[in-house]
């Protein structure tokens, strides 16, 4: 006989038991739901890309983290896991750009891969639900992800979260302004990106570190902490460098004004240029999304990339778009308890208990019109007792148990019983389904 194995999960990756399913089902059903309302489609791509695809896109450090395959003998078709759904998104525009239609919106909700070393909210395996806009260059298409992110996250429920707005070029535009040569500027996106980390002091020592002049640490330290109420930090960095496309603080102004708009509360949304994105494909307005208490980081990530697409195709399309990470949400809202009180559980609506084989086929058939009529419904699969039976439904916690017995199938009716209080009511066949969505929708007392 082989050895026994201990059953466990590769470390940072998860199983997941039906209750924590139901949990994660209704976040991933609620942002699907706004997905669609704001009239975005779904695309599907698979978890292997040619290694040619994922390399060079994301950066030095963020490639470090991506699981190279191999399969079987052969290494003529490098491959490598996927690390987002960005750069598949971009590869698939390139592939199929002659049957899509454009402005193109797409969303994508699956699994990726990172060899992070695991922990509280972070984990190798997990789950992106990504929403981007190919085709728009103007700042309506970054309202518009900004919009989508908010209402996502309060139809959720949270009470309380900020996304966070800065700009690629005004970060360069703030380290040319302070006399950092351009060869440095990737040192400027590594440290900044590690603000709410290290603090101030962490990233001004470590610019230090990386040979910045401390004069221009100096004066980078001062304009990116620049802060005011709205949309007064852009007045802010505009009497420090200037106002214009060239630095982003025009196009920041005018992501402002259409949020107004759009009806995103002031309230949601601050413009924080300590925030950098460290991903290196990004070239205009970034986002993120951070939730104060409990902090497990941010919660969403984007921005606007309008060069990568171009390396799957001759010319490039403007693009932005959102990451929602779901595992940390999920995190956030067992924590604060943000669920639906009806859900967890079980699914099923109604149990139909079967006494023998003699019965089954009337007990199969009540089950069969229960379902027909949309309510979830599952047979006993064994003809057991009438306690055990009830035992197995309060333990799944089914609320409501159809009892089809000899006594009952020669009457031509159903008894039907409502566990939260033992209230009983017995019907004829036909009035089965009225009388079950009767005892599933009245509260019971």
């Amino acid at each position: 006989m082989s050895k026994t194995v201990k059953p466990r999960a590769p470390t940072g990756f998860r199983d997941f038991l039906p209750d924590a399913m139901l949990r994660r089902n209704y976040v991933l059903d609620s942002i699907t739901d706004e997905f669609h309302r704001f009239g975005f489609e779904p695309i599907g791509t698979p978890i292997l890309e040619r290694h040619e695809t994922l390399f060079g896109k994301y950066g030095e450090d963020a490639e470090q983290l991506i699981y190279t395959a191999q399969h079987g003998r052969s290494t003529r078709e490098p491959l490598a896991m996927r690390y987002d759904l960005t750069v598949p998104l971009a590869r698939v525009v390139g592939q199929y750009e002659n049957q899509l239609t454009f402005p193109f919106k797409r969303y994508h909700i699956a699994p990726v891969f990172r060899g992070e070393r695991p922990q509280r909210g972070r984990y190798r395996e997990f789950w992106q639900c990504d929403a981007d806009i190919v085709g728009v260059k103007g700042m309506s298409a970054d309202a518009e992800i900004i919009s989508l992110t908010e209402r996502i996250l309060s139809r959720l429920g949270f009470p309380q979260f900020t996304i966070k707005i800065n700009h690629r070029k005004l970060l360069v535009a703030i380290g040319e302004f302070s006399g950092l040569p351009r060869d440095q500027l990737p040192d400027l996106y590594r440290s900044v990106d590690k603000f709410d980390k290290i603090g101030a002091e962490g990233v001004q020592r470590e610019l230090t570190e990386r040979g910045i002049a401390a004069d221009a640490v100096s004066r980078m330290m001062e304009l990116i902490q620049a802060k005011a109420a709205g949309a007064g930090s852009l007045d802010l960095m505009a009497d420090a460098i200037g106002a214009s496309d060239d630095n982003g603080v025009a196009e920041l102004r005018e992501l402002a004004t259409l949020l107004a708009e759009a009806n995103v509360p002031p309230a949601r949304y601050e413009f924080d240029f300590t925030m950098a994105r460290g991903l290196g494909y990004y070239t205009g307005p970034i986002f993120e999304t951070v939730i104060s208490e409990p902090n497990l980081g941010s919660v969403t990530g984007g921005g606007r990339y309008d060069n990568l697409i171009g390396m799957f195709r001759r010319q490039s399309l403007p693009t932005t778009g959102v990451s929602i990470g779901i595992e940390r949400i999920i995190d956030l809202m067992d924590e604060l308890r943000l669920y639906p009180e009806h859900l967890g559980g079980t699914l099923v609506q109604a149990l139909v208990t079967v006494f023998s084989q003699d019965t089954r086929g009337a007990s199969m058939r009540v089950a069969d019109c229960l379902r027909r009529a949309g309510i979830n419904t599952e047979l006993y699969m064994q003809a057991r007792k009438l306690g055990r039976q009830f035992q197995y439904a309060d333990r799944k916690g089914i609320p409501l148990v159809a009892i089809i017995g000899p006594d009952e199938v020669e009457a031509g009716v159903v008894k039907l019983r409502r566990l939260a209080d033992g209230h009983e009511t017995t019907v004829a066949l036909s009035g089965a389904v009225e009388a079950a969505k009767q005892l599933l929708s009245s509260p019971s007392p």
